[in-house]
């Protein structure tokens, strides 16, 4: 956290407000906030809300016509808030801005150029664990990245905050289908660079388990019935891939975690398909935009 807030205090583009959310923290966070960061609004939850219950709580917080998600282990460039502030400026029909994620011990090898979604119904990070050689021009992809993304306000009263249901991972991809199916785009800025501590503050067996269910999550929730009938093969052979790939490594608890979360995804199914009709029924944009801004293959 100390270095995510130092490189927050010296950007270029002075002004901002810069929230904390603790989300119910059992070490010393708290204290250091107070004495080291007296700039810093602070949210203390009292207790842990999952990732997207604290980014919520932020985001309502936050006062700006542009408001940012960054994790807490993660170091900004310089001139990071410039650039997507000037992005913004450049594309004013996108709802959100993507950034440049490195990695942080490794500064030439991507974490993410945006997310992008499969028609097989797999999400993923776009160009993960490339060397970044500048193949990533600014322009569309498919959403931002939670570890570091930025959504008008405006685009946020239309489609709504992340979904809590989600807890951890994947919310992104499914804020980022709500703003797709409304009209809104998302463009990737790769001159506002973040570098990223992979599973710093999540992963292993919490991450697999919620891949699992969430990626159930998404397709039932956000994939349009014409884009549903016209790949539901492929969306079943993945999950099957990932059911597999998990009875062979049964002993290993990443492993059974995944499967205890597609097992809770389909459980979860009554619930997400009451909410898939208030999604799909807000839907803006036309069948062949969207299968357009999707992958042919999986990331």
């Amino acid at each position: 956290m100390p270095a995510c807030l130092a490189a927050l205090h010296g950007q270029t583009c002075a002004g901002a407000e810069v929230i904390v959310v603790d989300n119910g923290s059992t070490d010393a966070s708290l204290a250091l906030l107070a004495r080291e960061y007296p700039w810093v609004k602070l949210i203390p939850l009292g207790e842990n809300r999952g990732f997207t219950g604290a980014c919520n709580a932020g985001l309502r917080a936050g006062r700006g016509d542009v408001l940012i998600l960054l994790n807490n282990d993660t170091e900004v460039a310089p001139n990071w808030l410039e650039e997507i502030l000037a992005a913004f400026s450049r594309h004013p029909q996108a709802g959100s801005v993507a950034c440049r994620m490195l990695l942080f011990d490794r500064r030439t090898i991507f974490h993410a150029a945006g997310d992008v979604f499969s028609v097989d119904g797999t999400p993923g990070n776009r160009g993960v664990w490339q060397e970044d050689r500048g193949q990533f021009g600014e322009g569309p992809v498919f959403s931002a990245n939670g570890g570091s993304a930025a959504y008008r306000r405006v685009m946020l009263d239309d489609v709504g905050l992340l979904d809590e249901s989600f807890y951890f991972s994947l919310e992104d991809v499914d804020l980022g289908w709500r703003a797709q199916l409304r009209g809104w785009g998302c463009i990737y800025a790769p001159k506002a660079v973040v570098y990223h501590k992979l599973s710093a503050t999540g992963g292993g067996v919490t991450h697999s388990y919620y891949n699992g269910r969430n990626f159930i999550y998404v397709i039932v929730k956000d994939v349009p019935g014409p884009l549903w009938r016209r790949y539901w093969a492929r969306m079943l052979r993945a999950q099957l891939q990932i059911t597999l790939a998990a009875l062979r490594a049964w002993r290993g608890r990443e492993a059974r975690a995944r499967l205890r979360g597609q097992l809770a995804g389909l459980l979860g199914l009554p619930r997400q398909l009451w909410r898939r009709r208030a999604v799909q029924a807000g839907r803006k944009v036309a069948i062949e935009y969207l299968e357009s801004i999707l992958m042919v293959d999986s990331a």
